[in-house]
Parts: structure tokens; C-alpha cells; sequence
């Protein structure tokens, strides 16, 4: 039997969340129950630095309380996507900056108390690899979820400016992204369901995190109609409607490295000509270099999703997404060029990429994949690159 199928929407609520018993959102107690999760924190394998920040999120969450629209003051706007626009703001009564995710939904008021329910559980989910959670409340027409603030940004945006993403930053990537997808599935019994470059943050400290996980069936069943996009990471198997599980996420995975390793996403392949004038000779070293300076590096072109043109027609056709979905079930899946990036990373990849969900490697074998376990052990300044390549000021913590 599958372990996540039972998350979906049989979800269990944490010791801080009180139902309303008139049908409404429910009251939550102010802080959650910060000494238990303190407890629970002892219980993962992470490094001293790791667990003192995680205390520190706790200890500034206490001070947050209950939520309102009235207490956050816009600072920005960080992105849009996934049916919602993303926010900087600053939460005046305790001071602190964070993400506020805003989704308009037309329901009903029944099952929009039961997404606040289920986005509760995120209060749990306390990892140096999952974005960390404030609250979510309701106003206005919009459910909003409030989380940390990552000052590097997205993948997606950070992919935009750097061109392509050295490949000793994405062994960091991977790592870190493995060991969230394993927290969240032997803590919580959750799967991501969402994994793409713009669901993967950093900030200028180093730390990448992953963030909207499929934490409330409601919220998926809700917003399953309202947009497409997010189709273009998902597995084969999926895209059939046929039963899925984690190893989804490990296709979605994969398909993102490589979309992060050439600059664009990789279905339909690119042009040979495009890949052999973006690869120089010594594009190892370049990749070295670029992950010390957070030089840009020269990408393929982001918008060239063509399929050959029809005999007699000018120019080849833009791909309408039907092909595209067609492609990934039906077509060869997505590698990293031969000879552009060690054999290590190339193997990872085509391990994550095989079309068969039974053919494909799980978590833990690729925890042990020789690619992961060099990266682990690679010295590499991620917030210095994340600094060089965002423009972000030494003395932002």
C-alpha cells in the first residue's frame, strides 16, 4: 500500500490546533507548542548551526501569534504562480519580514476552513530543508499562507540571471532537495507533488529549502482546475492518471536539474547547434569558476520549445502544451549533454529520468549516489554565489 495516500485528506492536526466547533476556521492557539518541537528537533540528523537556526525561527515564530491581513504591511512582490501571487512583507506587531502566498479560490466557506485545517500540519514540519511556516488565515476572497522569507529567491528567477546554474552549486541543490523530499516523507508522510525550480529557495546564508509541498488534499483539489503550468515537471505516469507515488517527485526532480544545468527547460531537447554554442571546451572549469564568482553564465535560448517545422513551412512551430505532455509520456526522456558535466552528475540524472516509476531510483539509493555523496562533501560557498548572482548586500543577517 502506498504511505502517502493516506495524507491526502486524512491529515492529522498538530496539539496546537483547536477546531471551531461552529464550522469556522477554528482558533489556534498563539504559539504552538514550541518546546515539543524543539524535542522533536533533536530527533534529525543535522549539524549544530543547523538546529540552533531552526531554534531561533521557533523562538521569533512565538512572538508572531494569531495572524491577520491588518498586521502585514506590503513590502513587495517576490513572484506569481500556482494560482497565487507571492508578497514581502513585514508582520508589524513582531517585526518580522516575511513570504506571504495569497490564492484566490471561488468555494465554499466549508472547504475553505478545511484547507486552514490541513495547512496546519505545516507547523510541524520543521527541517533546515523545508521553508519554515508561520501561519495561513483567510480574508477577502484569498487564503493566505504565511512563510520565511528566502532573500536569494527562487530557482526560476535565479536561472534567469545566472544564465545556467554551475553544476557544483546544483550537486548542493540536489542534496538538499533529497533530504527534504526524505523528511517529508519519513516524518510526515507527505510527498511533494509540486518539485520545480521556482518550489526550491535560497537565501544569502547558503541554506536551499523546498516549499509548497502537498501538505492539503483540499487545496490540490481546489486549485486542480484553476492552472496548467506545473504539468510540464510532472512524471509520465502521472500524466496517464495511472496511481503515482514519491518516485514522482524524483522524475520532477531530475527534469529540473537538467532544465537548471542547460539554461532551459529540456522538452523538447535543444537544438544541438544551441548546446554546442553555449558549452565551451573547458566548461568544467567554467562551472568552477562560475560557482566561486556567481559569473553568468551564457544559457540556451530559454524560449526555443519548437518542434520541427512541417516540409514547405518557414521556421519551426511552437510546441502547444498537449505536445508537450504527449512528448514526456511518449519520447525518449530528457540528458544532460556527454562530455559538458562529469559522468557522476550525467548517471544521477539518467537515474532520476527513466520514464518507468519501478525503473526509477528512490531516495535513499540516490542519497548514496556517488554524485551526492562528492557534493555533501564538496566545500562550496552557496550564499556567496547566491550574493554574487542576486546582488544581494554581505550584511543582510
Amino acid at each position: 500500500m502506498n504511505p502517502m495516500k493516506k495524507n491526502k485528506l486524512n491529515l492529522t492536526l498538530p496539539s496546537g490546533v483547536v477546531p471551531g466547533a461552529d464550522g469556522h476556521e477554528g482558533s489556534e492557539k498563539p504559539n504552538p507548542n514550541i518546546e515539543s518541537l524543539t524535542k522533536k528537533l533533536k530527533e534529525l540528523d543535522i549539524d549544530d548551526q543547523q538546529r540552533e537556526r531552526l531554534e531561533q525561527f521557533l523562538t521569533q515564530k512565538q512572538k508572531v501569534g494569531e495572524l491577520t491581513a491588518d498586521d502585514c504591511e506590503k513590502m513587495g512582490e517576490l513572484g506569481a504562480g500556482n494560482g497565487g501571487v507571492v508578497l514581502k512583507v513585514l508582520h508589524k506587531p513582531s517585526s518580522l519580514v516575511m513570504a506571504r502566498k495569497l490564492i484566490h479560490l471561488e468555494i465554499k466557506p466549508a472547504v475553505r476552513n478545511q484547507i486552514i485545517r490541513e495547512l496546519k500540519v505545516l507547523h510541524e514540519c520543521n527541517s533546515p530543508y523545508i521553508v519554515g511556516f508561520y501561519g495561513a488565515f483567510y480574508s477577502d476572497g484569498e487564503i493566505s499562507i504565511c512563510m520565511e522569507y528566502m532573500d536569494g529567491g527562487s530557482l526560476d528567477l535565479i536561472l534567469k540571471k545566472a544564465g545556467r546554474i554551475p553544476e557544483p552549486i546544483l550537486g548542493k541543490i540536489t542534496v538538499a532537495v533529497l533530504k527534504g523530499l526524505i523528511y517529508l516523507r519519513e516524518k510526515h508522510s507527505i510527498m511533494h507533488r509540486d518539485v520545480k525550480p521556482s518550489n526550491i529557495l535560497v537565501n544569502s546564508r547558503g541554506e536551499i529549502k523546498i516549499c509548497d509541498f502537498g501538505v492539503s488534499g483540499q487545496l490540490i483539489d481546489s486549485m486542480a482546475n484553476s492552472f496548467v503550468g506545473t504539468r510540464s515537471y510532472m512524471s509520465p505516469e502521472r500524466l496517464q492518471g495511472t496511481h503515482y507515488s514519491v518516485q514522482s517527485d524524483i522524475w520532477s526532480m531530475g527534469l529540473s536539474l537538467v532544465e537548471m544545468a542547460i539554461g532551459r527547460y529540456p522538452i523538447p531537447p535543444p537544438d544541438p547547434k544551441d548546446l554546442a554554442s553555449i558549452f565551451g571546451e573547458s566548461v568544467i572549469e567554467e562551472h568552477l569558476e562560475a560557482s566561486k564568482t556567481g559569473k553568468t553564465l551564457k544559457g540556451t535560448n530559454r524560449n526555443s520549445f519548437n518542434f520541427p517545422s512541417p516540409p514547405g513551412s518557414d521556421g519551426p512551430r511552437p510546441m502547444a502544451i498537449f505536445e508537450l505532455l504527449d512528448y514526456i509520456v511518449n519520447e525518449p526522456p530528457p540528458t544532460l549533454p556527454k562530455g559538458k558535466f562529469s559522468t557522476e552528475f550525467i548517471d544521477f540524472v539518467d537515474k532520476c529520468l527513466k520514464k518507468n516509476p519501478q525503473e526509477r531510483a528512490d531516495l535513499h539509493s540516490l542519497m548514496s549516489h556517488v554524485f551526492v555523496k562528492e557534493s555533501e562533501n564538496e566545500d562550496v560557498d552557496i550564499g556567496n554565489w547566491v550574493r554574487k548572482v542576486m546582488n544581494i548586500k554581505d550584511d543582510k543577517y
